[in-house]
């Protein structure tokens, strides 16, 4: 026979499933997709592990992304906002000469590496949901939109993000085994995009001051 005192215990067990608003709901399972994409790889994102790790449904899921794919565009919108705002802060402390273009250039990296961001883009080309890559696009163009100064030439810095990103999603999936077979440090992926930067910032130093 249940008490009324062990069904308070049971409403308070901490391992039951919260209420969340929708809005929450969807973030933890965005959260949740991000985490077993760094722990255990694209494969191991699935509605039904995502919302096994949440402690919802399959159906509740379906209901916040329609489906996989859904769930890949979202979690790719996510990502992009998150790795565009560490970077576009970035950037204006090495403006400020807080944070060197090296250390900007190992960060851009880590966002495509350790992040899981080259991890999720292959995913999506190998699924043949290339389609859901838009946001994370849209969000890096809005990061040049917004770091984009006067004095600055915007073909210049276009030309910059597209080799920077490519170069970070390059090292990102084949990196190790190509300087591996060139004989070369693992680093130097980083090293090179680096000094790219550093030429870029003093380019645009010398144009904001002339």
């Amino acid at each position: 026979m249940t008490t009324h005192a062990s069904k308070i215990v049971q409403l308070n067990d901490p391992a039951m499933p919260r209420r969340l608003s929708p809005e929450a709901s969807r973030l933890a399972a965005l959260e949740a997709a991000r985490d077993l994409l760094l722990e255990s790889g694209p494969q191991a994102v699935t509605l039904k592990a995502v919302a096994g790790r949440i402690g919802r449904t399959h159906a509740n899921l379906l209901h916040h992304f329609g489906s996989a794919s859904g769930l890949q565009r979202e979690l790719a919108g996510y990502m992009g906002d998150k790795i565009c705002s560490k970077i576009g802060a970035a950037v204006a402390q090495m403006r400020g000469g807080v944070v060197t273009p090296h250390e900007l250039a190992d960060l851009i990296f880590d966002q495509f590496d350790r992040e899981g961001a080259g991890a999720l883009a292959s995913w999506m080309l190998l699924s043949g949901n290339e389609d859901a890559l838009d946001p994370i696009i849209e969000a890096i163009h809005r990061l040049v939109d917004e770091i984009s100064e006067d004095g600055q030439d915007d073909t210049s810095l276009h030309e910059l993000t597209l080799e920077m990103v490519l170069m970070a999603l390059g090292d990102a999936l084949l990196g190790g085994p190509m300087s591996a077979s060139l004989g070369l440090p693992r680093e130097t992926g980083r090293q090179i995009a680096g000094r790219k930067l550093a030429d870029s910032f003093d380019e645009w130093q010398s144009q904001i001051k002339s």
